[in-house]
């Protein structure tokens, strides 16, 4: 339930724009960024494909991770 899904696009060492499950949007931090963040977020196949990504990765694999830690 604390779990946070974040997919980071990075471009010449520079964090470009990132998805977090926590904010359901991605955001931009550079010009191009900012660009493809509006792109994405006004494109529903693509947002909706990244809101599941939590759910099918995150959730799958947090019992496994989990019990390897301890």
């Amino acid at each position: 339930k604390d779990i946070e899904y974040i997919r980071s696009y990075y471009f010449n060492k520079k964090e470009d724009t990132r998805f977090s499950s926590s904010v359901g949007k991605y955001v931009g931090f550079t010009e191009q960024g900012v660009r493809n963040a509006a792109d994405w977020n006004n494109n529903p196949s693509i947002l909706s494909r990244a809101k599941a990504q939590k759910e099918v990765y995150c959730l799958n694999h947090v019992q496994i991770d989990y019990n390897n830690i301890l």
